[in-house]
């Protein structure tokens, strides 16, 4: 293998390969003995005769009782028990391991399949009270007056209780590089106080074991290290030593430390928020091991240490949110009482840099800008809003370093580098910025991060920096960074203040521009509502015509009672001005109108419950059948009764149940007319509920669930409901022109049960292979793909949402359709869709000819 082969080249990621939890070796301090289940020797390290009187090879397949006295075996086991998770070990002291009079330092760990014994001689022999030990410290360290003295205080207990020549606290960037916050060291041997150290020095997998195994010893990198024998398991796999606490020291991480003049060291996790927030780093320049024991109070005060680290952060940043909670009150209550002062920077900047600090402000409402203090120029201004433009709506957006979003922006030509941006709308995107100036620093390095690696003497891998000494690089084009606090307090004020604020603002805005077109809108409801009906009426006739023989007072009859039952509901939600109507009027008008004086065999239950007015409508429809097939044919036949009941739920959705009793014995029909289709599909397809209905032998049953947004707030209620527009159509005319649409699967969206069920009719009269019917945007662009769909028509309201979406994926498919609405002239058509052809409501058959067959003949022609 070459210096020039690919697989030789030296990055920074090779340390990142190295299996430093697999090395097969432990330091020489102690032995290792790796059990089975059954407490069988699997492996063992080669120099456990060195602490019992037994050898490698003889031990390797043998009971550990055979080696280790049965109080030891029972206290190991009764450890064992304790473990609690992956990373779990337990711990005993100044233990007899057999008959001899040795005492020996005992981890027990879970790794696999196998149980892990560690021990090493015991050095303390009477170390005293260590929960008095820990609480000393701690005292020490809560009376620190500051962070600075809080961290050197934290330093210094960790090297009087293990005697170390050097401990640092190190902290960890977001970068993976840190630095040492705080020091204590034996004098004449220097300082590492502030200097930062690249992310390469503690490679990614270093950083994860850290967080697994929280204290890392290594008592002398001159040592030669002990292999575990057999080297490998029966798969071929080597043990896994993360939570060793014996375990061997890589190479490279050898000959860094040497590089350092360090003969060996100690270090803690400090875990902060379930993160690697940074160590406890002890430096020797002579090999040195703090007893097994000292290192356990070490590890505990660690932990102790970062619970009082994860305290003080988040009790600083408590004390800082309240104080920024206090400023968004006063911004609220000084725009309350005048709103100009949005439009004032200089105020604004006031305001909103007292809880994050900035040195300018910059405001872009609707095209226009203001500024006050230190912000870029205006076309740099203009175009760091076009950047942010492409970055995600209604987020906050930070960075030290604006090149990095727009990188026309040059920090040579300008006064600031870094910004805070709020989002305060949607439609156009308006923003209060926060600058902040560039912040030209020296970084202390110990030594060049950026120098190069090169190969070494443990082969093609990254080989450790030689020089230390302090190196120094200039940071420009950035400025302070936004911490993580800002940024959430920056959220809070847009989403609690200025956006609301501004919001109240721009509806405001919308009001007066409503306010101009009141009239034409209120003329366009009328004709909407008067052709919507029409079209229902027609579709009602069409849909009830009798088979061939039957009596023509009987279908007069039918359609009189459908037409009247939707009098009835339209009667009862016009008195308040289109306004939610109770549901028990409906029952109460359906009841008084066919049981002749018998009312009461109705028996209803339920609190009162307001409608909207399409509910209302589609349920007087599904009403009056239920009443009209039970006059005739169920429990109101004759003496029966009729349990009717409704309850709102938890989601606020309605739920109403139909169950006769009494009546003739009940057999499903054979055929299934007009009447049971209003039944069983006019919720779920007008209302987007649900609908069930069951022809038991006792008496028919049904339920229905109406959803929350056609329940009205009781509560809420305002006298005052709106429509979305539809539109006109041509005269009712029932004579085929031709039959246009042969050959064609047609896509028919409308939002209306029985207007759909009479346009469906008309298409497949006009020679429709299949007519495919959605009454949603939703449903409709699902079923684009999946069927083969040649022609569509999609009315453009839909309820509550447009079928504009609908048209830009038949667009994009090149689908032809059409329009079509009871709107006439007002309905509005996006730009991308303004030459489309508007077919007018309500549908007839000469107008759906005509209009598509002159659609349909164009694209022909376009085509040729």
């Amino acid at each position: 293998m070459t210096e020039s082969s690919p697989s030789n080249i030296v990055d920074l990621s090779n340390c990142d390969r190295e299996p430093i939890h697999q090395l097969g070796r432990i330091q020489p301090i102690g032995f290792l003995l790796v059990l089975t289940a059954d407490w069988m020797v699997s492996r063992v390290s080669e120099n456990i005769g060195e602490f019992l009187p037994v050898k490698p090879q003889d031990i390797v397949g043998r009971p550990a009782m055979d080696f280790f006295s049965g109080e030891t075996i029972h206290a190991l086991r009764n450890r064992l028990a304790l473990l609690r998770g992956a990373e779990a070990v337990e711990r005993m002291f100044r233990i007899r391991l057999d008959d001899s009079e040795r005492l020996f330092d005992v981890a027990i760990h879970i790794s696999g399949p196998w149980v892990i014994i560690e021990a090493e001689p015991s050095t303390e022999h009477n170390y005293g009270d260590a929960t008095g030990t820990i609480r000393g410290m701690l005292a020490r360290l809560d009376a620190a007056a500051d962070e600075a003295m809080f961290f050197g205080e934290g330093a210094r207990q960790i090297r009087a209780l293990t005697g170390f020549d050097r401990v640092m606290i190190y902290r960890f960037d977001d970068d993976g590089s840190g630095e040492v916050i705080a020091e204590t060291a034996r004098s004449g041997i220097g300082s590492f106080l502030g200097l930062h150290y690249p992310a390469s020095d503690i490679p990614a997998q270093a950083r994860e074991l850290y967080k697994r195994n929280l204290l890392r010893v290594i008592t002398d990198i001159e040592a030669t290290p002990v292999a575990i024998v057999p080297e490998l398991d029966e798969h071929g796999k080597p043990l896994d030593l993360s939570q060793s606490v014996l375990r061997s020291v890589s190479p490279i991480h050898i000959e860094y430390l040497r590089n350092m003049g360090v003969r060996a060291s100690m270090s803690i996790s400090i875990i902060v928020d379930q993160e690697l927030w940074g160590l406890i780093a002890c430096h020797h320049y002579a090999p040195r091991c703090p007893s097994f024991e000292r290192r356990s109070v070490a590890e505990l005060f660690s932990q102790l240490f970062s619970m009082r680290i994860e305290a003080r952060e988040r009790q600083k940043l408590v004390d800082y949110e309240r104080r920024a909670r206090d400023i968004s009150d006063q911004l609220l209550g000084a725009v309350a009482s005048d709103e100009t002062l949005l439009k004032d920077p200089e105020w604004l900047s006031a305001i909103l840099t007292s809880a994050i600090p900035a040195d300018g402000v910059g405001v872009w409402i609707n095209g226009s800008y203001a500024f006050s203090g230190l912000t870029p120029s205006t076309g740099s201004f203009a175009r760091i809003v076009q950047a942010l433009n492409r970055t995600a709506a209604g987020k906050v957006f930070a960075t030290d370093q604006i090149s990095r979003l727009e990188p026309s922006y040059k920090i040579d030509n300008e006064e600031v580098a870094g910004m805070l941006a709020l989002p305060i709308s949607r439609s156009p995107r308006d923003y209060v910025i926060l600058f902040r100036t560039e912040r030209v620093r020296s970084v202390r390095w110990a030594g060049d991060p950026e120098k190069p690696a090169t190969f070494g003497p443990n082969g093609p891998r990254l080989t450790p920096r030689q020089s230390f000494e302090e190196w120094k690089e200039t940071v420009t084009g950035r400025s302070h960074d936004f911490t993580p606090s800002e940024v959430r307090v920056a959220q809070t004020l847009r989403a609690t203040l200025i956006e609301v604020v501004l919001r109240l603002s721009d509806e405001a805005s919308v009001e007066r521009q409503q306010a101009a077109d009141r009239q034409e809108v209120l003329i366009a409801e009328l004709n909407h509502r008067v052709r919507n009906i029409l079209s229902l009426i027609r579709g009602l006739i069409r849909q009830s015509i009798p088979p061939p023989g039957a009596k023509l007072e009987d279908f007069v009859t039918l359609i009189d009672g459908r037409i009247h039952a939707l009098a009835r509901a339209h009667n009862q939600i016009t008195q308040e001005n289109w306004s939610p109507a109770p549901l028990q009027s409906l029952i109460a008008a359906e009841a008084a109108a066919f049981l002749q004086g018998k009312a009461e065999q109705v028996r209803t239950r339920g609190e009162t419950v307001l409608l909207n007015p399409q509910a209302y409508s589609a349920l007087a429809l599904v009403m009056h059948e239920l009443v009209t097939n039970s006059v005739k044919y169920g429990a109101l036949s004759t003496d029966g009764v009729v349990d009717l009941a409704w309850n709102i739920g938890k989601d606020s959705s309605l739920t109403i149940s139909w169950v006769e009793r009494g009546g003739p014995p009940v057999k499903p029909p054979k055929r299934k007319g007009f009447g049971s289709t209003i039944i069983e599909h006019s919720v779920p397809y007008d209302l987007g509920g649900t609908a069930e209905m069951e022809f038991a032998p006792e008496g028919v049953r049904a339920s229905f669930c109406v959803p929350s947004r056609h329940v009205a707030d009781m509560s809420a209620y305002s006298g005052s409901s709106f429509d979305l527009p539809l539109a006109p159509s041509a005269p009712l005319n029932g004579e085929v022109v031709q039959q246009v649409l042969v050959g064609h699967n047609v896509l028919l969206v409308e939002d209306s049960l029985i207007i759909a069920l009479d346009a469906e009719d008309i298409l497949r009269r006009l020679g429709a292979d299949n007519v495919v019917a959605e009454g949603t945007a939703a449903g409709a662009i699902a079923v684009i793909e999946p069927e083969e769909i040649s022609f569509a028509i999609l009315d453009i309201n839909l309820g509550d949402q447009l079928s504009f979406p609908i048209a830009d994926e038949l667009a994009k498919h090149n689908i032809p359709f059409m329009f079509a609405t009871g709107y006439g002239d007002q309905a509005k058509v996006p730009h991308p869709h303004r030459g489309r052809v508007v077919l007018q409501k309500p549908y007839t058959l000469r107008s759906m000819s005509r209009s598509i067959g002159e659609l349909l003949a164009g694209e022909s022609v376009g085509k040729t």
